[in-house]
Parts: C-alpha cells; sequence; structure tokens
C-alpha cells in the first residue's frame, strides 16, 4: 500500500532529478530511497522515472503524479496543520446565541475582538428569545448563550461580561419625564412593563428590590420578554419601564430615558453547556474574559 511517505520520496526526487541530492534534502542514504521508490513503482505498476547512473528523468506516468503528489501533500500537510489548530480552538465553528439587548451592549465589541484574533473560526451568530436561550445551549443548538442571568441551572454554566444601570423609560408626556432625576419613590403607584421573572428572574428582581427599597411592591401591569418590545409598549403610553441604560439608542419617537437614583445595576452573562469539548468554546471564552472552572 502507498503511504505518504513514498509520495515524499517520489516528489523530493523529481524535484532534484538526482538520488544523491534528494537523499541528502530527506536526510537519507541513498540505497533506502532507492527501494521506497521501486517499491512505489511496483505498487503503482507504472515507471515513474528513467534511471541514468544517479540521475532520473521523469517519464509522463512520473510528471503526472509528480502533479497529483503536490497536491496530496499540501492538503495532508494542512490536515495535520488543521488538527492542531482545531485541538487549540483557533480553527473550526462555534455559534453564539444572544438576546436581541445584548446588540446594544456586548455583542459587537466582543465579535470583533473574537474574529481578529481567531480567523479561522467560522463565527455564527444568531439573535434568538430570552426564554429559550438557555435551552438552547443546554440541547446544544448554541455553543454560548449571551443574555441577563438566567439563575442557577443544573448543567450550565456562566460568567459576566457587562454590567449597566437601570434607567426608567417613561412616555414623553409623562408627569416624571421632566425630571432630570428619578427617585424609587417616585414609582410608587406607577403601572411597570417588566419582563417576566422566568425568562430573567435577576433583572426582575433587580426592579423587585428597587422598589421595595422605597417601602411599595411593584405594580406590573404588562409582561414580554424583550426589551425593545417594552421600549415600544411605553411608546404607546401603556405603563413606563425600568430598563438597561443602552435602550436610550433606540431613538423610539414618544420615549424618553431618564436615570434612577441609586439605580440597580444588571449583569450579561456567557453561558455555556457543562462538558461542551468544543475547542473554540475555549477561546471564545478567553477573548471574553470568563475563567471557567
Amino acid at each position: 500500500m502507498i503511504d505518504i511517505r513514498q509520495m515524499r520520496y517520489f516528489t523530493a526526487l523529481a524535484e532534484t532529478l538526482h538520488f544523491g541530492r534528494a537523499a541528502e534534502r530527506l536526510h537519507l542514504t541513498q540505497p533506502p530511497l532507492s527501494r521506497q521508490i521501486a517499491a512505489l513503482e511496483r505498487e503503482l505498476g507504472v515507471k515513474l522515472l528513467e534511471r541514468h547512473s544517479r540521475q532520473a528523468a521523469l517519464t509522463r506516468a512520473g510528471r503526472r503524479f509528480l502533479e497529483d503528489s503536490r497536491t496530496v501533500l499540501a492538503a495532508f500537510d494542512q490536515a495535520c496543520r488543521n488538527a492542531v489548530l482545531a485541538e487549540r480552538g483557533e480553527l473550526g465553528e462555534l455559534s453564539v446565541g444572544f438576546m436581541m439587548h445584548a446588540a446594544f451592549t456586548i455583542v459587537p465589541s466582543l465579535t470583533r475582538r473574537y474574529v481578529t484574533a481567531y480567523p479561522e473560526i467560522e463565527l455564527t451568530l444568531r439573535e434568538a428569545m430570552p426564554a429559550g436561550l438557555v435551552d438552547d445551549v443546554l440541547a446544544g443548538r448554541f455553543d454560548v448563550g449571551i443574555l441577563f442571568p438566567p439563575g442557577p441551572v443544573r448543567g450550565l454554566e456562566t460568567w459576566p461580561v457587562h454590567s449597566e444601570s437601570l434607567c426608567a423609560a417613561l412616555p414623553a408626556g409623562h408627569p416624571l419625564a421632566g425630571r432630570d432625576r428619578l427617585d424609587a419613590r417616585d414609582l410608587e403607584g406607577q403601572p411597570l412593563i417588566a419582563t417576566p421573572p422566568e425568562v430573567s428572574p435577576t433583572l426582575r428582581d433587580a426592579i423587585a428590590r428597587y422598589c421595595r427599597s422605597a417601602g411599595f411592591q411593584p405594580a406590573i401591569r404588562l409582561e414580554t420578554q424583550m426589551q425593545q418590545t417594552i421600549v415600544q409598549l411605553v411608546a404607546e403610553e401603556l405603563g413606563i419601564a425600568l430598563v438597561p441604560e443602552c435602550m436610550g439608542a433606540l431613538g423610539v419617537a414618544g420615549v424618553v430615558f431618564r436615570p434612577l437614583a441609586d439605580a440597580p445595576v444588571i449583569d450579561h452573562v456567557i453561558a455555556w453547556r457543562a462538558g461542551n469539548l468544543n475547542p473554540a468554546l475555549k477561546t471564545f471564552l478567553a477573548t471574553a474574559g470568563a475563567a471557567p472552572a
């Protein structure tokens, strides 16, 4: 059976057309080289070289075999390099699902850093509904999720990668819209629009704790998953909301954003399935500054 070593020997000889120089290049003596070339010809059933003392000339079959051998050897060498790069997490594929809100915060800059550092990784980005992200990561549909902290989930690892304060989103005509800053007590009795607790327990808890700090329970009027939708509902004067500050970048007509005194802070986390063996995951976590156990 022909092996890759014989192809290397033949290529070296075909490129030098001299047994002595080819053997020197290969760090061999001439007799083993001659035996390997003869074995290759027997296996192929064709004559690759015309021999003249130590000199050689390629036959028609030899010229064709040289061309194809170069292609095979280049592909083989690339395969070997790719295997090493893949093991290091520098080659392969990585899928990232993220809540759409993260497109205004961590996703663009993290993506730029990662594709610059690891250009050979095929990175797939997908916006996803927050409620399904944890299940998608655990099921392997995404290697990584970027979302608000989901709370303790069996089999899920998380690491904070971004923090921002909450602010108040108000209809432009709301009586509180003229204030430069709001206190927690200003929110008492106000109908709130918020993310359901099962979607982001930590975000919902931050809102509840902020209201309780002023001695009242939040009055939740509507619940919906996406922060963008919450802001649009505020624009329709259906209530007010406590949302991450970056939502101000949406520029939704009819909505004003006001800072909060002693504003609660909410994290974004990277989440991944414990035991995920994709080597590219390690490089992504390192780029994000995550430190998995």
